[in-house]
């Protein structure tokens, strides 16, 4: 049993009202789930506030509120705790009341605009492979071991965050490696945890509706590395323009991976085919099953993440030689008639281009790109003419459909994007707004040995229409598409 005291530990208090010897049995940020003798973390949200809320939580058995502002209600019998940053008030005390699991795990954050989600996936199946067990917070899933967890963000809120590293060090894992995506950063859903190391990939537009400015999501990305212990390493690519500002303020021991300049972990490519890629790392050449100049840099990241921490360069590199990415990031298959589809999350305009472009270099003759794309409602609208754009210049064909609309009009989004097509554009794209006739429609365009990309939704295995989450996988519509032009 925990006692409000234990769990205030390091967490910034401004003024406290009441008594801190309380004992606590839960802490929630949802009021929902408040039961007795819950402590409550009133967050002020994009859109709702948890303040709002205090006295329902009150109701239903809290007795300590962290708050940023104090009602003017004091209740008797609860202990009220007002913080500069609710936010991360909540990232400390939920670490303290799980008895801090991110210091009994070698706990690997991995951060950048594109390949985080392979990385930390390629992380996870080479430490099982060498033999440890591992944790896996991602956007595509969660895993302690075997076992799957549905991930619900690309990082979860500070307190399930806390909770499900406890259950991992519970179940007996030693590492785990997880997603840091910009908003939980800032959101300090990460706050208090005890990294022993941190990768950066790279960074491009995105996320643009949550930060405004380029600048100040670049600031937050930094903002990981510059909370690093000088005990952690970082790990950054040297090829991205920011990737050594990245490092600049960080205490924690420095190294960078590259493709084209003098490195710590240094890569080149000596073939990139649909087969694979075989690649020189650090002067050993070495056959890999993932594709794509894009994959060659995650690779080296995973690579140099293993070496850190102190694993053996050979071993590493021969159980890396045998796994496969993450679900949806070039997922790629191909037609009893030959034609090859693939499926890849690209959703940002850097990623469709690096993406497209890979496939372009994969062609051995003429065959036609094709590629069916959309964009989500309710993020960054700039990116949308952009997107149409670098797909019709990078394709022989393009479809221009509905990926996510949310609370959109998925009409709206395609006519934002289509606005970024010049003349020739406009002539090589068509607009299907049904995601299911456009793949279909991509396909009836498609000859032996065509390759159609369907971007944007990746692993995602539904549609969200006005707030509702319909099932739409677009590797199970290609099969069944597949299918039907054998018959």
């Amino acid at each position: 049993m925990k006692t409000l005291q234990d769990i205030l530990h390091k967490v910034r208090l401004t003024k406290v009202s009441g008594l801190l010897n309380e004992e606590i049995i839960s802490v929630q940020i949802d009021s929902r789930k408040v039961t007795k003798g819950t402590l409550f973390v009133a967050l002020k949200g994009v859109q709702s506030d948890g303040h709002a809320f205090i006295d329902k939580a009150i109701s239903l058995g809290a007795n300590a509120i962290v708050c940023e502002v104090l009602p003017e209600d004091i209740k008797e019998n609860v202990t009220y705790i007002q913080v500069t940053n609710s936010h991360e008030a909540a990232a400390i005390i939920a670490h303290n009341f799980y008895d801090a699991p991110s210091e009994k795990l070698q706990l690997v954050g991995v951060t950048g605009t594109n390949g985080k989600t392979t990385i930390a996936t390629l992380l996870f199946n080479l430490f099982t492979g060498l033999g440890y067990k591992c944790g896996l917070i991602s956007t595509v899933q969660n895993k302690i071991g075997d076992e799957i967890i549905p991930a619900t963000h690309t990082t979860p809120d500070a307190i399930s965050l806390s909770e499900l590293l406890a259950n991992m060090v519970e179940d007996g894992c030693t590492h785990v490696f997880m997603e840091c995506s910009s908003h939980a950063i800032h959101q300090h859903r990460i706050s208090g945890l005890n990294f022993k190391g941190a990768l950066f990939t790279n960074i491009t537009h995105d996320h643009l509706d949550y930060h405004k400015t380029f600048d100040e999501y670049i600031r937050v990305k930094k903002s990981f590395f510059d909370n690093l212990t000088s005990s952690a390493f970082a790990i950054s690519n040297a090829d991205d323009k920011n990737g050594k500002v990245m490092l600049q303020n960080t205490k924690a021991k420095k190294y960078f991976y590259s493709l084209k300049t003098a490195a710590d972990f240094k890569g080149k490519i000596l073939e990139n085919a649909l087969t694979g890629l075989v690649m020189l790392v650090n002067n050993k050449e070495v056959n890999f099953r993932l594709i794509g100049t894009f994959n060659a840099y995650n690779l080296l990241a995973v690579y140099g993440a293993a070496i850190c921490l102190k694993e053996n360069e050979d071993e590493v590199l021969r159980v890396l030689s045998m796994i496969n990415g993450a679900e949806g990031r070039f997922d790629y298959m191909v037609s009893p008639s030959k034609i090859v589809a693939i499926v890849d999350y690209a959703h940002t305009p850097d990623a469709l281009e690096n993406v497209l472009s890979t496939i372009k270099k994969l062609r051995k003759g003429n065959e036609q790109v094709i590629t069916v794309v959309g964009c989500g409602g309710d993020r960054d609208k700039t990116k949308r003419p952009e997107m149409a754009d670098i797909a019709a210049k990078l394709s022989d064909k393009v479809i221009l459909t509905s990926d996510n609309p949310r609370s959109e009009n998925p009409n709206v989004i395609i006519k934002e994007m289509e606005a970024g097509l010049d003349s020739a554009g406009r002539k090589k794209s068509i607009s299907i707004v049904d995601r299911r006739e456009a793949i279909k429609t991509a396909i009836s365009f498609a000859n032996e040995g065509d390759i159609i990309l369907v971007a944007g939704k990746g692993h995602e295995k539904y549609q969200e229409i006005n707030g509702v989450k319909h099932h739409f996988d677009d590797k199970e519509v290609l099969d069944e598409m597949f299918l039907l032009l054998e018959k």
